[in-house]
């Protein structure tokens, strides 16, 4: 009776999972698809504790209060532009659960206490387990780091990397080889079996860090997405090492959403996952104040004021907005749905332009803009605004760089030659909001910001664009 009810929970909670990705489709469905797909969690995980005897109803509804207060917490505190180190931080704890949770099960054989038998199967799917598990966790401790600046965006590699993350795979797969070895004469060989562990475990560890640590910060969010299939590869091997259908259902909707995620960001990107993994690409992406960088020889700066902005884009007939990270970064995005809002009562069509991997992560700029309560409809991809761009009296950037560079459509010598932009410079004219001349992740100079048609407006984008509304406010009532 109690396996049939565990069975129909972890059923129920199946099928809350795939509901709620689904209506993680659209931002209009988004909220609800995570409330179901945390209810189904939330199910599997009580009905897990309780109907197995594992914890009793006290300690599971504590566990719920502290767990759901540090959520609640979390969700609260931290902002928008630290996200991706956020969803970094969960890869690596998700992967790190795993793992301790097969090397439990491992332990439990050892000491004979289990109540399955330790076969050919039982011995990969916990070898598995260690590894995915302990290379999502040290290798996503290594991307918050780059993501939050306590470790260089820049990459790093030393003389021998390579070869010493070869030895590394090659000593991990020994260890794998010598767990399945002895698995059909265990526990008689228990001791081998631990020190296989173990070496498995160490040796995962460090290769999370060095195949992390090479990749620059220009695809840092791409690492996360990948790192988050990897999670979710971990969590289906271990449920298959605890015969645990929630876990394997929910790891492999995770690991499969990972890397078709992965996917489209490379694709967004034009590059490969090899070149993204191998290619040492990107920096930090530092934006300071100055605008007094260095300028090309023969290139010229045409500088803006925000009156004069709001006096091009009020005698618009199309503003097209660009968003960025540097609106994120400054939390514009209400005083940005303002603009609009005042443009569009003196008969301004206005659009926003959204790249694929503008800001941090898939769908940043959409859930800023959603937050500010912008229209849906309003947002538009790369592939349906970019033929706009040639009819648009102005295209107002704000806080974006890569995105809009055009040496990825015009530069074969260019690193990001070939990435789809948003063709900005085909609009009649163009305002670029920035603190700086600085290049972006990709540390690859902007020919945007000397273009002919091209303002430069430097300043905070939220100071920015309230000052832009503010003239377009006292053009109104003059």
């Amino acid at each position: 009776m109690k396996t049939a009810i565990i069975d129909l929970t972890y059923l129920l909670s199946a099928v809350l999972f795939i509901f709620g990705l689904k209506r993680t489709q659209s931002p209009k469905t988004a909220r609800t698809g995570n409330v179901l797909a945390s209810l189904g969690m939330l199910v599997a995980v009580v009905a897990t504790l309780f109907l197995k005897s594992i914890l009793s109803w006290p300690m599971i509804i504590a566990g719920v209060v502290i767990g759901g207060g540090i959520g609640v917490m979390l969700a609260r505190t931290v902002e928008m532009t630290a996200m991706p180190e956020l969803v970094a931080v969960f890869n690596g704890f998700g992967g790190l659960a795993s793992a301790l949770v097969s090397g439990t099960e491992l332990s439990q054989h050892i000491a004979g206490t289990a109540t399955s038998t330790f076969g050919l199967i039982t011995s990969v799917t916990i070898a598995l387990s260690i590894l995915i598990g302990t290379v999502t966790f040290s290798g996503s401790i290594v991307a918050n780091g780059k993501l939050s600046g306590w470790i260089t965006g820049n990459p790093i590699s030393f003389p021998g990397l390579r070869v010493l993350t070869v030895a590394l795979l090659v000593t991990a797969a020994g260890a794998i080889g010598v767990m399945i070895s002895v698995s059909g004469t265990f526990p008689t060989l228990s001791a081998t079996m631990i020190q296989a562990a173990s070496v498995l475990g160490g040796t995962a560890l460090l290769l999370g860090i060095l195949l992390v640590l090479p990749i620059g910060g220009a695809d840092m969010p791409v690492v996360v997405s990948l790192l988050n299939s990897y999670s979710g590869l971990a969590a289906a091997t271990t449920g298959f090492v605890i015969s645990n259908t929630a876990l394997i259902v929910s790891g492999t909707l995770v690991g499969a959403a990972g890397m078709i995620l992965t996917v489209i960001m490379c694709d967004a990107m034009n590059r490969s996952l090899a070149n993204v993994m191998l290619g040492g690409f990107g920096g930090g992406g530092d934006d300071g104040p100055s605008a007094d960088l260095d300028i090309p020889e023969g290139k010229t700066v045409n500088e803006t004021s925000p009156d004069d902005t709001a006096i091009l884009s009020s005698y618009a007939d199309k503003v097209i907005i660009v968003p960025g990270y540097g609106l994120a970064v400054a939390q514009a995005q209400h005083e940005v749905r303002e603009m609009a809002d005042q443009l569009e009562a003196q008969g301004v069509e206005v659009k926003y332009a959204i790249h694929p991997v503008a800001g941090r992560m898939p769908g940043h700029m959409n859930v800023l803009l959603a937050e500010a309560n912008v229209s849906y409809e309003k947002l538009y991809e790369l592939e349906d605004i970019n033929s706009e761009f040639k009819t648009a009296d102005l295209a107002i950037v704000i806080g974006a760089n890569d995105v809009v560079n055009p040496s990825a459509r015009e530069d074969e010598g260019s690193p990001i030659y070939g990435m789809p932009i948003l063709n900005v410079d085909e609009a009649e004219s163009v305002v670029v909001i920035k603190r700086s001349l600085s290049p972006g992740y990709s540390g690859v100079p902007n020919n945007l910001f000397y273009g002919d048609n091209t303002k430069m407006l430097f300043s905070d984008a939220k100071e920015a664009v309230a000052s832009i509304t503010e003239s377009i406010k006292k053009m109104v009532e003059a």
